[in-house]
C-alpha cells in the first residue's frame, strides 16, 4: 500500500493534553478509544477546524500543518471529507441544494449531482430537506456531499452513534458498499470493537489523549500490547501481577499462574478474557476453585461472576462467559473448578 496520511501532532485544551503519531495507507484504519480520549479531536485537527499547537500533518505528500515550517492550509484547500456525527447538513436546503454546495468542479456540478443521487439511492427525495428524511438518508445525503468534493481522505467520526441497532445494522452494509470504490484513505473513528473489526483493517488505540501504535486487528484481538488497548477490545477481567520467570502471581487472587512465556521484569498488570476463563474437572495446570458470587443471563450467554478462594478482601470478581447450555449442564455451579490456559494470559507493563 502507498502511504497517504502522517499525522504527528500536540493540542491541548484546558487540562486535556492530546499526543498522537500514527500513518496512515489507502485504507481503513480505525480511531479506537473511549468518549472523551481525543479522537473526534484528532479529526478537527486533520481537518483544519482547530490548529495544533506543533506538529506535522502530511497527506498524499502535501503538507496541511507544520508548526516548524509556519504552514497551515485552510480547510477548503485540503481536499478532506469530514462526516460528523450529526452529519451537519444544511437545514434551508434540499439534499440536491446540499450535494450541489460542495460540488468541486462548479462546471460539471449537474453531473456530479445527478451520479452521487443515483449512486446513493437519493433520487426520489433530491427535493426534501434534512428536516424530511429518515437518519439513513440524511447519513447518505452527508456522505454524498462530501463525496461532491472529490477528497483525497474520508474522517467519518462515530458514523453510526445517532441510529438505533437495526438501523445501524443496514446502514453499515451499504456505507461499506459505497466506500469499496473510495481510492484514499479512510479514518473510522469509533469506541465500538464490533465495528471496528467489521469495517477497518487497522487500528490506533487512543487512550486519554496519547495515541498506541497503529496495529493489526489480530494484534489487537490476540496480543493487545496496553491494558487501554485490552479493555477497549472487550477484555473483562484484570488484576495485580508479579513476574516470577514464567509465571505470574495474582496477590488479590492468591493465585499463581503458568504463562507460555517468560514474563518481563516491567509486567504490572495481567488480563484474561470472560471466554477464556473456563469449567475444569479439579486440580490441574492453572486450576483453581471459586464460588460463585453471581449468575446474569444475557441474551446468547450466560455471565458468571467468580471469586477465588483464598481472595484476599476487596478482590476484583472473576468473569466468566458460557454458552447457556454449557452453564446449565455443570452439576455444580455454586461452587466449581476453573482454569485459564497459558497461552491466553494477557500481560501489561506500566
Amino acid at each position: 500500500m502507498e502511504l497517504s496520511l502522517s499525522v504527528k501532532i500536540q493540542k491541548r485544551l484546558g487540562k486535556f493534553q492530546l499526543q498522537v503519531q500514527f500513518e496512515a495507507e489507502d485504507e481503513r484504519l480505525a480511531l479506537l478509544g473511549a468518549s472523551g480520549c481525543g479522537k473526534s479531536l484528532t479529526l478537527r485537527c486533520i481537518a483544519g477546524i482547530l490548529t495544533p499547537d506543533e506538529g506535522c500533518i502530511v497527506l498524499d505528500g502535501q503538507v496541511l500543518f507544520d508548526s516548524a515550517a509556519k504552514v497551515n492550509l485552510p480547510p477548503q484547500r485540503r481536499r478532506v471529507g469530514y462526516l460528523f456525527q450529526q452529519y451537519a447538513l444544511f437545514p434551508h436546503m434540499t439534499v440536491q441544494q446540499n450535494i450541489a454546495a460542495a460540488a468541486r468542479e462548479q462546471a460539471h456540478r449537474k453531473e456530479t449531482v445527478a451520479r452521487l443521487l443515483h449512486r446513493l439511492q437519493l433520487e426520489e427525495v433530491a427535493g426534501n430537506r434534512p428536516g424530511q428524511l429518515s437518519g439513513g438518508q440524511q447519513q447518505r445525503t452527508a456522505l454524498a456531499r462530501i463525496l461532491a468534493s472529490d477528497p483525497r481522505i474520508l474522517l467519518l467520526d462515530e458514523p453510526f452513534s445517532a441510529l438505533d441497532s437495526y438501523l445501524k445494522y443496514q446502514l453499515e452494509l451499504e456505507l461499506a458498499e459505497i466506500l469499496e470504490s473510495f481510492s484514499g484513505s479512510i479514518l473510522w473513528v469509533s469506541h465500538d470493537r464490533d465495528e471496528v473489526f467489521r469495517n477497518c483493517q487497522r487500528v490506533c488505540v487512543i487512550d486519554r489523549g496519547k495515541s498506541s501504535p497503529v496495529q493489526s486487528l489480530s494484534q489487537l484481538f490476540h496480543t493487545p500490547d496496553t491494558e487501554a488497548a485490552a479493555r477497549l477490545s472487550g477484555c473483562k477481567n484484570f488484576a495485580d501481577a508479579l513476574p516470577q520467570g514464567k509465571q505470574v502471581l495474582l496477590p488479590a487472587w492468591n493465585l499463581t499462574l503458568d504463562c507460555d512465556r517468560f514474563v518481563s521484569p516491567q509486567v504490572t498488570r495481567m488480563g484474561v478474557r470472560a471466554h477464556f476463563v473456563c469449567p475444569a474437572q479439579g486440580p490441574g495446570e492453572n486450576a483453581f476453585f471459586c464460588r460463585t458470587v453471581r449468575v446474569v443471563e444475557d441474551v446468547f450467554s450466560t455471565i458468571v461472576l467468580l471469586l477465588p478462594e483464598g481472595s484476599v478482601s476487596g478482590a476484583p470478581l472473576l468473569r466468566m462467559e458460557l454458552e447457556k447450555m454449557a452453564w446449565r449442564a455443570l452439576e455444580e455451579r455454586d461452587r466449581l473448578w476453573v482454569s485459564i490456559a497459558p497461552r491466553d494470559i494477557l500481560l501489561f507493563s506500566e
